[in-house]
């Protein structure tokens, strides 16, 4: 009896321990810089503005294809293809914002899933019934649908401009309009909702699974492993499959903007994680300068300018690939698996290091094994 009592109060004094350490930890944290500065930061210098620019490039979008639908020519296509690549390289800047409403709606998944689906696309098509708000739509919108209605799809040696032009024109100049139309619909309704969101993201500075900064930085931390390491280089790589996947690629149909999306994307990251405002006019509280805070008074302190230096790296990696990720796939799949490993270099130090440096648990699974 006397020896499971001191295994009892031993265990309890364990319990009580770790959660004292844990604690005084989270009370260090507090102690060492302003949340609140933080998430003013993010909220008014980075994401807000971006969406709102975002917003301004779909309304641009949709005037070209209101232009094009009511005088199909090749010059008013080339207009909204110059449109949706403007648009396209700005959702790069929003896309890792995936909280509050943007969450709720599944912005992401149906902005930009690829590849498309272009079968049920032209089932679409044919048939004029479909829902954009199912998830199985989701393939059969966005950005990578638009790459196919702009781009691709054109095997017998017409021009894009001839599907418009067709006897089942109508039926394409509709189902483009009505992609793009979706699309301002559900950035409308994010837009719209930081406006009385935005006060309650700002004064959620507890350290909390749901709190503001521990949630956006578990979303920030996804976004990157998946959406950018995995989505654009990783799948079509070859490194989750026993082949590469160049028909994967982002803006395939295109064909020479995988690389500037990727960089756009990278780029995105980077300023976020450094706290550079969308509009590049300050640089204030983000995650290198609260790394930089913490590690004040301990003997390494490095971790910030090493993630920032690593960014740089893969950035580095990533321009030296072809223009179009496809082709490199195809002539030299080393070299571009080699700028995976410089994004991967990145994730560890990220969801581990950094991670730890905050005090905040990753809230999503990893089922690729890295």
């Amino acid at each position: 009896m006397r020896k499971i009592s001191v295994l009892i109060l031993f265990t309890l004094f364990l319990t009580v321990f770790t959660i004292g350490c844990e604690d005084s930890k989270d009370d260090e944290i507090k102690k060492s810089f302003d949340r609140s500065l933080v998430l003013i930061n993010w909220s008014d210098n980075i994401i807000i503005p971006a969406y709102k620019d975002f917003q301004n490039s779909l309304s641009k979008l949709e005037s070209s294809t209101a232009k094009f639908k009511n005088n199909v020519s090749q010059e008013n296509l080339d207009h909204i293809r110059t449109d949706w690549l403007e648009a396209y390289k700005i959702w790069q800047h929003v896309e890792m914002f995936n909280i509050g409403k943007a969450e709720e709606i599944f912005l992401t998944s149906k902005m930009n899933v690829y590849p498309a689906d272009v079968d049920r696309i032209k089932s679409n098509i044919e048939s004029m019934q479909y829902d954009l708000n199912h998830p199985n739509n989701n393939v059969a919108q966005g950005f990578p649908t638009l790459d196919y209605l702009l781009y691709g799809g054109i095997s017998d040696g017409s021009k894009v401009i001839d599907r418009y032009l067709s006897t089942e024109g109508n039926r394409y100049l509709s189902y483009l309009e009505a992609i793009v139309n979706q699309m301002i619909a559900n950035t409308k309704i994010v837009v719209d909702n930081w406006g009385s969101y935005r006060n309650e993201f700002v004064q959620s500075t507890e350290n909390t699974a749901t709190s503001s900064i521990n949630m956006l930085t578990n979303d920030f931390i996804f976004y990157y492993e998946k959406g950018l390491r995995a989505n654009k280089i990783g799948i079509p790589g070859g490194v989750f499959s026993p082949a590469p996947i160049p028909e994967n690629v982002e803006g395939y149909y295109h064909g020479n903007i995988s690389k500037i999306l990727a960089l756009e994307a990278l780029d995105a990251v980077y300023s976020f994680f450094v706290g550079i405002a969308y509009d590049n006019s300050t640089t204030k509280e983000s995650f290198k300068s609260i790394l930089q805070t913490l590690e004040a008074n301990k003997e390494e302190k490095n971790l910030g300018e090493l993630i920032k230096s690593k960014l740089l790296d893969a950035k580095n990696k990533i321009q030296n690939l072809d223009t179009n990720f496809s082709n490199q796939i195809k002539s030299n799949n080393t070299e571009f698996l080699q700028a995976y490993d410089a994004i991967q270099e990145v994730v560890v130090l990220m969801k581990v290091d950094m991670l730890q440096s905050l005090n905040i648990s990753v809230d999503y699974i990893d089922a690729d094994g890295d």
